[in-house]
């Protein structure tokens, strides 16, 4: 019998007009836009319908933006199909949060809040110590580990270190600026096909996110994290999460540490996953997924016409 996870997807995913169709489709969606709009106190709906893009795509508002999207497309999903049972939930980077919400560990509103923290401190620590982030493209994982090491031993500054492992030959490294161009120069004497410096000010998942992991630590611990009713794979050690405090140390390392998506999706597949559920915005964890393992299927939801077409074949 198939094993299904669902996968979440997390920032580079936001685009404008997003969430619009289930909102005037789903009252189950509306439901949700409405209760963020509240939370937040302002119109989080009219921003992922309206824009403007440069206003979406600010940390502080992109997080809860993708969050809410990925939760009403669960709720109308939950609601008009009879979902299969799922064996395992992942999301990458800011995804797990959405991941922890629909197995049960966060409430919506818990960790909306949760995740708007996470923006404005994300956004905080860009202004405080301003870094990079690019795409190495076309190189194995260890060699991009090395010239993370060198060009870190050899910066004036911040050191930069591997922020995403999204799949075999995509890289994405993270840190003080001329490191991450020293090391993208290195990656490329060492052979990568490309190296694409990505356009944020924000060093995610590396050690320029120091200064606001006790902040973040303690939001987490009065957050109310529940045990998860499905296991969570976790985006620091790419194991299955079951009790709280694991869950509660993910979310804080993940600030400064590396993505395993590689290693989360191969040990689903390991366990006996054989398709996987992609629900958000776009489709960038399908893409990643046919490189890690073209075997599996792979699933994309992300408006109304995909949750019909879903509920069709089930």
């Amino acid at each position: 019998m198939s094993q299904i996870a669902l996968l979440f997807p997390g920032q580079g995913s936001q685009q404008v007009g997003m969430g619009r169709d289930l909102y005037e489709r789903y009252a189950e969606a509306r439901s949700v836009f409405d209760e963020a709009d509240h939370i937040l106190d302002f119109s989080l709906s009219h921003l992922c319908f309206e824009g403007p893009k440069d206003r979406l795509d600010d940390t502080i508002n992109t997080q809860p933006a993708l969050f809410t999207v990925s939760l009403a497309l669960w709720r109308v999903l939950s609601a008009h199909g009879n979902v299969p049972d799922v064996s395992f939930v992942a999301g990458h980077s800011m995804g797990e949060y959405s991941a922890l919400a629909v197995a049960g560990a966060l409430s919506f509103a818990g960790g909306l809040r949760l995740v708007r923290e996470r923006g404005r401190l994300m956004k905080q620590a860009g202004k405080q110590n301003p870094g990079g982030m690019a795409a190495i493209l076309g190189l194995a994982d260890d060699l991009v580990a090395e010239v993370c090491e060198q060009a870190s031993a050899q910066a004036d500054g911040p050191g930069v270190q591997v922020a995403n492992y999204n799949c075999p030959g995509q890289v994405v490294i993270s840190g003080g600026k001329a490191a991450v161009r020293e090391a993208g120069e290195l990656a490329r004497r060492r052979g990568a096909r490309r190296v694409v410096p990505l356009d944020v000010s924000i060093a995610a998942h590396s050690s320029l996110m120091s200064p606001i992991v006790e902040t973040f630590a303690e939001a987490v611990r009065q957050a109310n994290v529940q045990t998860p009713a499905i296991p969570v794979v976790a985006n620091i050690t790419a194991q299955p999460l079951q009790d709280v405090d694991s869950l509660r140390r993910e979310l804080v390392g993940q600030l400064k540490s590396s993505v395993q998506w590689t290693r989360s999706v191969q040990e689903m597949i390991a366990r006996g996953t054989t398709t996987f559920v992609e629900i958000g915005p776009g489709n960038v964890l399908r893409g990643l997924l046919r490189r890690i393992d073209r075997s599996a299927t792979c699933i994309s939801i992300n408006d109304g016409d995909g949750i019909e077409a879903f509920v069709r074949g089930l």
